[in-house]
């Protein structure tokens, strides 16, 4: 591998591995903010749970009952199915990720699929110096895993023009 070649994929490695050892910090933000979603969706489906148990009905009777409410009342039923949805996924989202420790999170990048959340999370996230041991052990994984891809890309690339060059020779 020449000089040149080896300069990039260590370059590549090492804006990998500065790039992924900020995420046990952002995925620690990321928990925060999902907390506070499930602490607001919590509040709102336990009320919506009182007032149908105050007229003696079931969560699903009372939504069954307020979508046949008019127009008005089967959008707010429909938001409200909605939202005790997304309550229970945000809630098992949180209680998984929480029993996690912070490599193990970065195998299970699907948890951290909420839009919202992920996004709010990112505009207010500050990258942080990666000095505890989980995100040192992300940082060689990312130096590793992009070393290895820009090596790889670079050696592919390589064949090809060493291809070129042998059909050219051969033509000559």
């Amino acid at each position: 591998m020449t000089m040149i070649a080896r300069m990039v994929s260590l370059l590549g490695g090492a804006g990998a591995g500065v790039g992924l050892s900020q995420f046990p910090a952002y995925a620690q933000a990321y928990l925060q903010r999902l907390g506070g979603h499930v602490d607001a969706l919590r509040r709102t489906v336990a009320e919506f749970d009182a007032d149908a148990a105050a007229l003696g009905l079931e969560r699903n009777a009372a939504l069954v009952q307020l979508a046949q409410g008019g127009d008005m009342g089967a959008a707010r039923a429909e938001t409200m199915a909605a939202t005790i949805d997304r309550y229970g996924r945000l809630s098992s989202d949180l209680r998984e990720l929480s029993a996690m420790a912070p490599v193990e999170r970065a195998l299970h990048l699907g948890r951290f699929a909420e839009s919202e959340i992920a996004s709010a999370t990112l505009q207010a996230f500050e990258p942080a110096v990666p000095v505890s041991f989980d995100a040192m052990m992300l940082a060689a994984v990312g130096v590793l895993l992009g070393s290895g891809l820009i090596w790889g890309l670079m050696a592919g690339v390589r064949r090809l023009f060493a291809r070129s060059a042998r059909r050219r020779d051969r033509l000559a």
